[in-house]
Formats: C-alpha cells, structure tokens, sequence
C-alpha cells in the first residue's frame, strides 16, 4: 500500500532517464511542476523540442543519480530500468520505474487537474487502464470553472 502525497518539487533536481513517449509525459509533468529535470538517454523523441531540460545524450551511468531529490526510469530496455531502480534505491532516492510497478518507491497516479484542483487515482500500480478510466470520468465530470471557486 502506498502513502498519497503532494510534492512541491520547484527547483529541486529530478532525473529522468529515458527519453520516448513515457518519458515525455514525465518530463512535461515536471516542468509544470517547476521542477529542474535532467533526461538521460542516447535518443530523444521529437516531442521534447521546445521543452526546458538539462540533456545528457548517453546511456544512463550510476553517477547520474548523484544530487537527485526523484528518479524516474522509463526507458524501453527492462534491463536498465531494472537497474536503475536498484540504484536509486542504494543511493536512498525515491524510485518510479515505469514498466515495473513492484520496483517502485513511489508511483504517479493518474491525474485530473483544474486550475489548483488536483484529484489524484491511483491503483497501486495494479491497472493503469482502470485509473485511466476513471482519470476521463473525472475529467467529463469536473467543470473547468471549478477553480474559480477555490479561494486560498
């Protein structure tokens, strides 16, 4: 069972290691975030262009996990995903594999956002199709004037 929790990441260090389609959404979540993203990965998918990132164009090294607060795997290769969560996790820094929910510190839930509203859903990484499914009802069933009558 996973503890649900909020992270205010604004300029802290985050890695990323992978740069395909899991990777890009990671990467866009983060920088929203506001946090300071490092990608690593030899290849970069088109849609990273325009974004604001540190790139290390190279195989992943265990030296890039140094100074890091999260670490995200998600590449295509089991094998170095597998080893990065090994890492991380040897290093005390919070781990999300992509492909391996069992080698998770940490898992991202889906998430419905309007304005400061965030509603989180999560299935401990049993089905990401029903926490997708129930992401979209959310999404149909919040308006996107909601945030106007949230007061601080």
């Amino acid at each position: 069972m996973f503890y649900p929790v909020f992270l205010d990441l604004r300029g802290k260090p985050v890695l990323v290691v992978g740069a395909g389609p899991v990777a890009l959404r990671k990467v866009k979540g983060l920088l929203e975030c506001g946090a300071v993203v490092t990608v690593v990965s030899p290849e970069v998918a088109e849609g990273f262009a325009g974004l604001t990132f540190a790139l290390r164009r190279r195989r992943f090294r265990a030296s890039d996990i140094a100074d890091q607060v999260l670490v995200f795997a998600a590449t295509n290769d089991r094998a170095t995903n597998h080893r990065v969560a090994i890492l991380a996790t040897q290093h005390g820094v919070a781990v999300n594999v992509a492909d391996a929910p069992e080698e998770c510190s940490f898992l991202v839930p889906a998430r419905v956002r309007r304005g400061d509203l965030q509603v989180a859903i999560s299935t401990s990484g049993r089905s990401p199709r029903v926490a997708k499914a129930l992401r979209e009802r959310m999404e149909a069933l919040l308006d996107e004037q909601l945030d106007q009558g949230l007061s601080r």
